[in-house]
Parts: C-alpha cells; sequence; structure tokens
C-alpha cells in the first residue's frame, strides 16, 4: 500500500514559508545601521552606528537580570533611527561575558558601565559630551546609580526600575508596565517624569511601542518622526519558533515513520493522581534544593532549579516504578531517532539567538548546560513514566513544578526573580508538553522524548541565567 505523503510535505512546505517571513523580518531589522561587536576591557559589546557624517550623540544601553545585548537591541534599532550611536553592553556574568559576577555585583555593573561609556566617548562619530544613559530592570538601577554619580550625563532612562535610588539623577525618565509588581510601581515615582505603559508586564515593556517612543522622546527634549517597528526581531524570532514546531511533524514522520498513536484525551484520574504526586515530590524537593551541592553551581537560581528538577524526577520516577512494576512492551528500533534532540537544540537555540537573546552557551556554560538538562531529563523522563504516555498529565506534573518553585520563591527558599519569569517557564513547559504529544503519536522512544522536550526548557534557562562565583 503506497506511502501517503501529501500531508507532512502540505506541512514541510507550510513550515518554510513560515520560517521565510521570519528570516525576512530578522535580516531587515537595523535597517541601514552598522552593526559591529567588540570587546572593551573584558566588557562585550555591540556597536550600533546610524548612516550620516559628522559626530552624533551617544548612549549606552544596559539590560537587566538573565538579559544580555541581544535582549535589548530593539533599542539599538530604535536610537540609531534618531541618529544616536548606540552601545550595548553585555554586563559581568550575562550574555557573551564569561566572568562570573561576583557578591558585590553593583560595584561590577559601574565597572562594567563605565568601560561603556568610556568606550562609547572614544567612537570617532561620536559627540563625547552628549552622552545618555538606558537600562532596564537591574540596568536601570545601575545607570540611575551611575548618572547621578556623574553629572555630565545629558540623560537617563530607566525601565522598570526595581527600587527608587537615594539620589536620582536631575533628568530621569521612568517607565513601568501597568502589570508590573507593586514593588516597581513605586520605584517608578523617583523619575523627573514617570509613564506607566498599559498592558505590559516586565518583559514584554521592552518591546511596547509606547516605550520606545517615550525613550526616544526623552532623549531627545521633543517628539520625534516614526520609528522601527520595536517587535520587528521578537517577531522574526517568533515565526522560526512557530516554523520549526510545525516542522515536527515532516521531521517525526521522516525519523519514525508513519505516526500510529492518537492525540492524548482527558483522563481525569490519571491527571488527578499525576498533580498529587508531584505536589509532593515537587515539595520535598524544594525543600531539599537548599541543602544540595547543586547550589554551588556557578549559575545564579541555576543549581537550585537543578536540585529541585532532579529530586522531583527521582521521586516520582521511584514512584511510577512501584506502581507499574509488569515490564512494559518492547518498542521498535527507532536508529533515526536520535536525530530528534539535534532538532530540538536547533529549534530552541537559532531563533532565541537570532532574534531575542545570547544562548550561544559561552565560557562555563559549555558544561552547566549538560548539567541543567540532565535534571530536567530525569523530570520528564519521570514523568512520561508517570503519565503513561498522555502528554496532559506529562504537562500537568510540568505546572504542578513551577508552581512549587513559584512557592519556594515566595517562601524564601531561592531567588523572587523565579516570579518574574514564571511565564516564560511555564510556556517553555508547554511547548515541551506539546513535543510530548506529537513524538508519542509517532511511537518516539521515551527517552528520546525526554531527552528532546526537555532540551527545549534547559537549554534558556543555562544560558540566560548570570554566571556566578562559585
Amino acid at each position: 500500500m503506497p506511502i501517503d505523503l501529501r500531508r507532512p510535505l502540505l506541512v514541510a512546505l507550510a513550515a518554510l514559508l513560515v520560517a521565510a517571513a521570519g528570516v525576512w523580518l530578522l535580516a531587515g531589522a537595523g535597517g541601514s545601521a552598522r552593526r559591529t561587536h567588540v570587546v572593551a576591557d573584558r566588557v562585550p559589546m555591540d556597536e550600533v552606528h546610524p548612516a550620516g557624517d559628522g559626530k552624533k550623540p551617544g548612549v549606552v544601553v544596559a539590560h537587566g537580570f538573565a538579559g544580555s545585548a541581544k535582549l535589548m537591541a530593539q533599542f539599538g534599532d530604535t536610537l540609531a533611527a534618531r541618529g544616536y550611536v548606540v552601545v550595548l553592553l553585555d554586563f559581568t556574568g550575562h550574555g557573551a561575558n564569561t566572568r562570573p559576577m561576583p557578591p558585590d555585583d553593583d560595584a561590577v555593573l559601574q565597572r562594567d558601565l563605565e568601560a561603556a561609556v568610556g568606550h562609547l566617548r572614544s567612537l570617532p562619530d561620536v559627540d563625547p559630551v552628549r552622552i545618555s544613559l538606558v537600562g532596564h530592570s537591574m540596568g536601570a538601577g545601575a545607570v540611575t546609580r551611575y548618572a547621578a554619580a556623574h553629572p555630565d550625563i545629558a540623560a537617563t532612562v530607566a525601565i522598570s526600575l526595581p527600587q527608587a535610588p537615594e539620589a536620582p539623577p536631575a533628568h530621569l525618565l521612568t517607565l513601568v508596565g501597568g502589570l508590573e509588581f507593586p514593588a516597581f510601581q513605586t520605584a517608578a515615582k523617583a523619575g523627573s517624569r514617570t509613564v506607566v505603559v498599559p498592558g505590559a508586564d516586565h518583559v514584554s515593556i521592552l518591546f511596547s511601542l509606547r516605550t520606545h517612543r517615550e525613550t526616544a522622546d526623552w532623549l531627545d527634549g521633543t517628539a520625534g518622526g516614526p520609528l522601527p517597528s520595536p517587535v520587528r526581531r521578537a517577531g522574526g524570532a517568533a515565526l522560526l519558533l512557530v516554523a520549526l514546531a510545525a516542522g515536527l511533524v515532516p521531521m517525526a514522520r521522516l525519523t519514525l515513520g508513519p505516526g500510529a498513536g492518537g492525540w492524548p484525551r482527558f483522563r481525569w484520574p490519571l491527571i488527578g493522581r499525576a498533580a498529587a504526586v508531584t505536589a509532593v515530590a515537587a515539595t520535598l524537593a524544594a525543600l531539599a534544593a537548599r541543602i544540595l551541592p547543586t547550589t554551588r553551581l556557578p549559575l545564579a537560581l541555576g543549581g537550585y532549579v537543578l536540585g529541585l528538577t532532579s529530586v522531583t524526577g527521582a521521586l516520582l520516577l521511584a514512584y511510577a516504578i512501584r506502581r507499574h512494576r509488569t515490564p512494559s512492551e518492547p518498542q521498535p528500533r527507532r536508529p533515526a531517532a536520535p536525530l530528534l534532540i539535534v532538532y530540538a537544540a536547533i529549534s530552541i537555540a537559532v531563533p532565541l539567538q537570532l532574534g531575542l537573546t545570547q544562548v550561544v552557551p559561552v565560557g562555563p556554560r559549555w558544561w552547566l548546560l549538560p548539567a541543567v538538562w540532565a535534571g530536567f531529563t530525569l523530570l520528564a523522563y519521570a514523568a512520561e513514566r508517570l503519565a503513561e504516555g498522555n502528554s496532559l498529565a506529562v504537562l500537568t506534573v510540568s505546572a504542578v513544578t513551577v508552581i512549587v518553585l513559584v512557592a519556594a520563591a515566595v517562601l524564601g527558599l531561592t531567588s523572587t526573580f523565579v516570579l518574574l519569569v514564571a511565564p516564560l517557564l511555564a510556556a517553555l513547559m508547554v511547548w515541551q508538553a506539546v513535543w510530548s504529544a506529537v513524538l508519542h503519536r509517532f511511537a518516539a522512544p521515551r527517552w528520546v522524548i525526554a531527552l528532546a522536550g526537555s532540551l527545549l526548557v534547559a537549554w534558556p534557562i543555562a544560558t540566560t541565567l548570570p554566571l556566578v562565583s562559585s
């Protein structure tokens, strides 16, 4: 009986078209501005130079905790369109900066800013007396303190300022998202002018046109002309993510053969049992993770997450093995199945690196990535065993684990930064569950499903959380 390849071919074609649209958006971002990557005083920086001759005003753009210069690239587009030379830096421990962040992080942040400002002033197309600063979250606090200590800074923009400065600089614009926590709302009142960006949270505020317009107008001192779309880069990355997700179906068909299974159904007893068992296991893991050796990993928050996922996974796996003592049916050999793990790495790393933030491992991240991946793999494999192949139950395990992690942050067991990134972590785990559903439909080996799905979650965590002194 001939194999019908029309559907996977149509899906592959649609994925290619979406990917082409994403590449087009990314290729056109930045317009005619010239970009250069440099390292000055051991601080990696991206320079953005607008077209035209003569001396131009300059701006240093500083990212937040777990951010990078790439995450702020849209501010380079915006400000270059207004005629500014822009320098976007990677703080110590972040992005492409391989130096670990010491406990006295504020002194290091100020040192890195000093290097960025000094480098910006040294550029031949920059007017050294017209220098301004823009920062987000941790970077907002850093640029505010720097500007207060350096009155020669022309203007400062603080986006999502974590706390009000003791002595704010004279010309300070503060922006805060309408959905941000009350502490950020309070800190924003320290500005000479305060703007609440409606409907924005701690991350989406970076891509709001209102944020970019207010920033550019404040630095100009007047309302200016149209600006490039601040979501173009992120939109291109999103389209690539969608294209690669759609491409999973033909990729699975190619490596595993025709799909034999169905889509998961709501099995409430199974889902309820998975939720209850995970709640107990993750709670015990949240307590244990505080004292495990993983806390000494040189990755902020990453060691605690590794401990929590590893212990939760081990407890769930022990329960699943005890509950299902009868041997499982042998699965058919799938020699090409490991290619799906490579595809998972491409699916997460390429879009994020091209359009969102720095996710290519540098320095110790080369061994931290497999370490964090191992913890999430154990949790994913245990979830697959516990869920009996039902991806909705797998998603339940992930959801309960995230809820316990958030509760641990509220109770002071780990960093409150978890509260800011919990929605992103939840989105990654939903994506992992989608992969689980697709791969189960094509009868992929359980270990491949666990390795591929967990990599989608572990990669961004291991490559974006800051490196710290162990």
